[in-house]
């Protein structure tokens, strides 16, 4: 691995962009704060035994407009930390607020106690406080953090963090850049919110005239708009790309030939990107701060809470735009790479707003699944839904017993003729690991998630190979979660003991989000795992919408058909109707949060606890 001496000048190519929305006066002090965080400027240790962070309001400008954000070290985002694997991280955390904070570390595994989410692992940092979090790390890769406190994220509470490998990593590049993609409001997040509770659609002003009224009439029936593709658009968005607004255009720079790492993290509240960068191939190296066997792809979907490491190699003596435009299509934020600072590149045709349909629904009686499927060098045509792992793939069959709960909910209307017995665990259709056959789509029977859930889709299937909404006809090669391969087989190759199935629910016109229809305040008991078992969770997503989900504390592995090569990650962004599982091998007693990393769903209820205990045998 060839990497740049970090000199003085180096370090501040390297943090450019990240940090700066504090604008053009506070420039230095900003980079000052960087090298703190970062380095021991002291002795050069790069890996610093001691790091300090202030919590605090900050006056700052976003693009053109003068705004007041929640800040880590006074800046948007908040200094890089870097951190070697093998070392013990010791953080200082001092609140300066009027209110409680906390940081979570996303995507670090570590003792429930150092996780920072309040009110579950720890009691949060009082104003005034200093918490100090102290855990080993045991990992490497490219992760971020971010408050669990109320919707501080939303206000700039987050930033990158990059741990070394132990050993020599297998990429090879120059330079590299950490690339932090963010949405900002002008307004009060909790200003927003009552605004999504009072009319769902108060943000979508891409909403279909009375021309297509009859068109609409299913949608309308459901309670659904085709057009309802995010929550929160460009109509109060401002997006960001390490904090700079698209008119103030974040710039890094390369020389001719070198291979450059970019390091890109959504730590926006509520909005999926699309990335690509016009002119230049990307070779996708890591996922989620996990090597994956390289792929090389024109553009990428990130999910709120995602990484992607890719590495570009410009040839060209040209400047390149990085573009990374919202699914919905209402805005963008951009960055330029190139030879010297001050250069820009055209940006590239903005592609029209996507529309959901019945298929995106479940509603696809005809089962043609190749309406979102994308042809790619390495698809050949197939169906990769179909997994050969050789593991449980847990569709339904006749031959299935499920287990019921008291929850008030019918889950036995699945018109597959399965038999369900009783449980009072808190968990909803928990069922022991059999031989499950693969089966292409799962029927559902009418709305019968309670008052939680609207709209639920009829069918249920793998949409692992396919884009994304917006994706599907691009002409360009866009990663798939098929691609993802892990880059040495997993460790642990145990088929999972038992299944844990969860319902991913909500009702849009009522602006509530659950899991099993039920919010986090209704749900009086945890989701059981025990120490040491291989579990496999099932999602089925019952909504219009993408849904990140996100489990603290340990890793997923998602099944996606490779087998012992399956991805670990840390986030999974579950489609609508979709039905996506993922094996977790069980190590990490305690209890950890659970939810969907749209932060107002979690705001108002699709949160979970998971907790871990050794199980007691029955006498």
């Amino acid at each position: 691995m060839k990497i740049n001496p970090l000199t003085r000048r180096n370090f501040l190519r390297f943090t450019a962009g990240i940090g700066i929305a504090a604008g053009i006066e506070n420039i230095l002090p900003t980079y000052n704060r960087q090298i703190i965080a970062a380095t021991d400027s002291e002795n050069g240790n790069k890996y610093p035994n001691l790091i300090n962070l202030q919590i605090q309001e900050t006056k700052l400008k976003i693009g053109e407009r003068k705004a007041t954000a929640m800040t880590v070290n006074g800046a948007i985002p908040g200094p890089l930390i870097r951190l070697r694997e093998g070392q013990t991280a010791t953080i200082k955390v001092t609140n300066n607020l009027k209110t409680d904070t906390s940081i979570h570390w996303h995507g670090i595994i570590l003792p429930p106690e150092m996780d920072g989410v309040p009110g579950l692992s720890f009691a949060g940092i009082k104003p005034g406080e200093t918490f100090t979090y102290r855990f080993p790390v045991n990992q490497s890769g490219t992760y971020w953090y971010h408050s669990h406190s109320g919707l501080q994220e939303q206000l700039g509470h987050f930033g990158a963090m990059i741990i070394a490998p132990a050993e020599p990593e297998p990429i090879e590049y120059d330079r590299e850049y950490a690339i932090l993609l963010s949405d900002w409001t002008f307004e009060n997040p909790h200003q927003v919110l009552a605004n999504l509770k009072k009319k769902s659609t108060y943000y979508n002003y891409q909403r279909r005239t009375v021309g297509h009224l009859f068109d609409d009439m299913d949608w309308r029936r459901m309670r659904m708009d085709p057009t309802d593709i995010a929550d929160i658009t460009g109509a109060t968005y401002t997006y960001l790309m390490n904090g700079m607004a698209p008119e103030s255009n974040w710039s890094g720079i390369f020389k001719s030939g070198e291979k450059v790492r970019l390091r890109f993290i959504n730590a926006s509240a509520m909005t999926f990107f699309d990335v690509r960068i016009p002119g230049l191939k990307m070779t996708v190296v890591q996922a989620d701060g996990q090597n994956v066997q390289p792929v090389t792809v024109d553009e990428f979907r990130i999910a709120i809470a995602e990484t992607y490491d890719v590495i570009v190699q410009p040839e060209e003596e040209t400047a390149y735009t990085i573009f990374a435009e919202t699914m919905d299509r209402s805005g963008y934020a951009r960055g330029t790479l190139a030879p010297s600072l001050g250069m820009t590149a055209p940006l590239p045709e903005r592609r029209k707003r996507p529309l959901r349909t019945m298929a995106d629904m479940g509603h696809d009686h005809g089962m043609d699944h190749s309406a979102h499927s994308q042809h790619s060098p390495n698809m050949d045509g197939m169906d990769h839904s179909h997994h050969n792992s050789g593991m449980d793939h847990s569709h339904h069959n006749s031959g299935m017993n499920h287990s019921q709960h008291n929850s008030g909910m019918n889950h036995s209307q699945h018109n597959s003729g399965m038999n369900h017995s009783q449980h009072n665990s808190g968990m909803d259709h928990l069922t022991e690991t059999q031989t499950i056959p693969h089966q292409e789509a799962v029927m559902h029977g009418p709305d019968h998630h309670g008052s939680g859930s609207a709209g639920v889709a009829m069918m249920s299937k793998s949409r692992l190979h396919e884009p994304g909404i917006g994706l599907e006809n691009t002409g360009t090669r866009v990663l798939l979660y098929t691609d993802l391969r892990s880059l040495k087989p997993r460790e642990d190759q145990r088929k999972a003991e038992r299944e844990i199935e969860l319902h991913l629910t909500g009702n849009m016109e009522r602006y509530m989000w659950s899991f099993d229809g039920k919010k986090y305040s209704e749900a009086k008991e945890p989701i059981q795992f025990y120490n040491g078992e291989r579990l496999r969770l099932t999602f089925v997503n019952d909504t219009m919408m993408e849904h990140p989900i996100h489990l603290h504390g340990m890793w997923m592995e998602l099944d996606n058909g490779a087998g012992a090569y399956k991805p670990r990650k840390h986030t999974v962004l579950v489609k609508p109707a979709e039905r996506m599982s993922v094996d977790v091998t069980v190590d990490a007693p305690g209890n950890w949060a659970f939810h969907c990393h749209l932060l107002y769903h979690m705001k108002v209820g699709m949160f979970r606890v998971v907790s871990v205990t050794d199980k007691v045998e029955k006498a």
